[in-house]
């Protein structure tokens, strides 16, 4: 299994690597586990028995919502280390991945390096903006408890600033600010419970932190902050406004595909690590779309091996603004997301909290 996903992945830095180097060294990759997949996954093979490859944009794609569906393994059931469930609403069906211990292991793997590039290797102190309820199974999760898990490696004495109905615990969250008010903190929360739940929490009371030595990570839905008029600027201001945080990231990714991490930069760019990557296409021809134009995203990654989840066309909209030359350095694609086609299922991990 170990040769499927070649150690020396893990040695190159996230984000040193030129496209056009990644993307020969990905589609080798990437051609070894698409057939793996079609030797020990029916389904997928049925559907893949014959695809040829040639780059990276000729790989076949499952669309996402067919985890909703389908139990979808290259794995025997003995082999079964983690069931991952996605975050699907009230009457909405989960999208459920099955994790080998390898695959799980390059998850945390990945997490880890992505993360260490925008919050260094300290571990800090960690606010999370959750109630412990949602980390109670060790070997079931929803995306909720799969990201507080994943993101705790980073945090040492990890704190919930909610209680279990979702309310402030003002206790926790004043004695956290308190302590470490002058030191660098972790805080991490799905984004629209960190706005309904934490921040209005905290205004409705009057209630600022001074956290300025913080990073905040957040991930999850845009869709109830737009309709409320909440642009990711303003999102960035309020932050600085009421915990005093100036460093705040957002990060896109979805459950069935894990391990892939996409961060915003400095400048508000999402940006596609070596171990992954993204394709735009039109929502009509499938055909691949040129930079700073709308598609649906694709999202590609090396880390899944227990299940074919290595090349899914997403239900996201979103568009490349370019390769390689971002300001902050980083090399690779950058890209943002501008929400959801029209008239698909609301979806995401900030979505199940009501």
């Amino acid at each position: 299994m170990s040769e499927l996903v070649p150690e020396q992945w893990f040695e190159s830095p996230p984000f040193s690597m030129p496209q056009a180097e990644k993307e020969i060294r990905l589609l080798n990759t990437l051609k070894e586990l698409h057939q793996y997949h079609q030797a020990h996954c029916v389904e997928y093979n049925n559907l893949f028995s014959q695809t040829e490859l040639s780059d990276i944009e000729s790989l076949p794609y499952l669309a996402v919502r067919l985890f909703k569906h389908l139990s979808l393994s290259s794995i025997a059931e003995a082999d079964v280390f983690k069931t991952l469930y996605s975050s699907g609403t009230t009457g909405q069906m989960p999208a459920k991945v099955l994790l080998d211990q390898e695959t799980s292991r390059r998850q945390s793997k990945v997490l880890v390096k992505v993360l260490q590039d925008f919050i260094g290797k300290q571990r800090m102190p960690m606010l999370i903006i959750d109630h412990p309820g949602v980390v109670k199974s060790r070997n079931s999760y929803s995306a909720r408890g799969a990201g507080i898990q994943g993101l705790s490696l980073f945090g040492r004495k990890p704190v919930f600033a909610l209680n279990d109905d979702m309310s402030l615990n003002l206790e926790v969250v004043q004695n956290f600010n308190n302590e470490h008010k002058n030191t660098p903190v972790l805080l991490f929360g799905f984004t629209f419970m960190v706005w309904k739940y934490f921040i209005r929490a905290l205004n409705a009371q009057n209630i600022t932190l001074n956290l300025s030595q913080g990073t905040l990570l957040h991930s999850g839905g845009w869709k109830k902050l737009e309709a409320e008029k909440v642009s990711n600027s303003t999102f960035k201001e309020t932050c600085k406004d009421v915990l005093g945080l100036s460093q705040v990231h957002n990060f896109y990714g979805m459950a069935e595909q894990v391990g892939s991490i996409f961060v915003e930069c400095e400048q508000g760019h999402l940006h596609a690590p070596v171990y992954a990557d993204v394709i735009i296409r039109d929502p009509v021809s499938m055909a691949v779309l040129p930079n700073n134009v709308e598609g649906v995203i694709q999202v590609l990654s090396i880390v899944p091996s227990s299940y074919p989840g290595n090349s899914l066309l997403t239900e996201d909209l979103g568009m490349i603004l370019g390769v390689d030359d971002c300001s902050c350095g980083r090399k690779g694609k950058y890209f943002l997301v501008h929400g959801r086609l029209p008239k698909m299922e609301v979806r995401g991990c900030s979505d199940t909290a009501k």
